[in-house]
């Protein structure tokens, strides 16, 4: 038996391939790289990912975003340092995220139509499922030395 838990990049490379495809798609899509790297970091921290935290940390400072919303992105909803976008962005990302909270999805997908286009926010949404599913992978790796 091997010491890894799981071998996923060795076993499934064409699936992770798959996966850096859509990222790549992502790359493209016309989002603002700051706001994929808020979403992207939101959702680390909710499913407790520490590799995926300190990796989009470090994106995140390398493309100037502010220290001061990297450390209030925990408590979004209690300061007023994030555009009306991303607050918007962030709700639908964390309603995703933990779905059976409650939240009303209509009424964010109205929120996030009020600043995105539906095309900017299929993007959202693929930025949302991808991060979810690396933390997961990642978590299933365990690979949360940073």
């Amino acid at each position: 038996m091997s010491g890894n838990r799981v071998t996923i990049y060795k076993t499934a490379a064409k699936a992770v391939k798959a996966f850096t495809d859509v990222e790549a798609f992502l790359d493209n899509a016309g989002l603002d790289p700051l706001l994929r790297h808020l979403i992207k970091l939101r959702v680390s921290q909710i499913n407790g990912c520490a590799f995926c935290v300190n990796m989009h940390i470090r994106e995140a400072r390398e493309d100037n975003e502010a220290e001061a919303r990297l450390d209030h992105l925990v408590v979004w909803r209690h300061v007023d340092d994030y555009t009306p976008a991303e607050r918007a962005a962030l709700a639908w990302a964390e309603a995703l995220t933990t779905r059976g909270t409650g939240e009303n999805l209509t009424a964010l997908h109205r929120d996030l139509a009020d600043h995105f286009s539906q095309e900017h926010i299929d993007a959202i949404t693929l930025v949302v499922v991808m991060i979810n599913n690396w933390n997961r992978m990642q978590i299933a790796l365990h690979n949360e030395q940073f």
